[in-house]
């Protein structure tokens, strides 16, 4: 090889270096817009309400280096002891929305509740880019925390399926997604609105096949 063709192959792995992404060097893209927590709070779906699954979001997202953003969980809260309802769904921002290799899992509000959304398994990422377990590993994870029906609005009635408002970790129910888009429950393929958890502890929701974790997106 002459020294011209070394010069041009050296340029070329030079230039292939520099243009790594980030996510090829262990780091999520800086377009990064919507994850799923990788931990929760240690208190089942006690989470010190929205503003503390709020702050969580922003926490894990700091510690990816996005924390200028601003993150918010997709939860919603049921109205009640003097608190109204909130939509998941109008907490979040208007999207697109992009996971932690930057590959845009939903255009908008409206195309984060149709069908023709991006989310699964294998998009549903967390903030550190790992793959959450699903319907046939072990243990399985796919349960992750909503409270919120198909369209993303909050529960109506008397029945608790936020675990009153993210702040109990023992009585109540939580309507949870499936991000893998499979399983058991009314709605199974539904990644918000799959079916209620057994109740609120931490154990009783990894025995229903969750590990209390729950999505965050960017709102801006």
């Amino acid at each position: 090889m002459n020294s011209i063709a070394w010069i041009a192959l050296a340029t070329a792995v030079a230039t292939a270096a520099v243009g790594a992404t980030a996510q090829e060097m262990g780091k999520a893209s800086p377009t990064m817009s919507f994850f799923i927590t990788s931990g929760g709070s240690g208190k089942g779906a006690a989470l010190g309400g929205l503003a503390g699954a709020d702050k969580h979001c922003q926490a894990l997202a700091s510690a990816a280096g996005l924390g200028k953003k601003h993150w918010r969980a997709y939860l919603s809260q049921q109205a009640g002891n003097g608190l109204p309802a909130v939509n998941a769904r109008d907490r979040i921002g208007k999207g697109p929305w992009r996971n932690y290799k930057g590959e845009v899992v939903a255009m908008s509000v409206a195309d984060l509740h149709s069908d023709s959304n991006k989310l699964g398994k294998a998009a549903s990422l967390t903030e550190k880019g790992g793959v959450v377990n699903g319907r046939g590993d072990t243990p399985n994870t796919h349960d992750i925390l909503t409270g919120s029906q198909l369209d993303g609005m909050a529960p109506t009635g008397d029945q608790n399926l936020t675990c009153s408002n993210w702040t109990s970790d023992g009585a109540g129910s939580a309507l949870v997604g499936h991000h893998d888009r499979q399983g058991g429950g009314t709605n199974p393929t539904s990644w918000n609105s799959a079916h209620p958890s057994r109740g609120c502890s931490q154990t009783d929701l990894q025995g229903t096949g969750g590990n209390a974790l729950f999505y965050c997106f960017a709102a801006n």
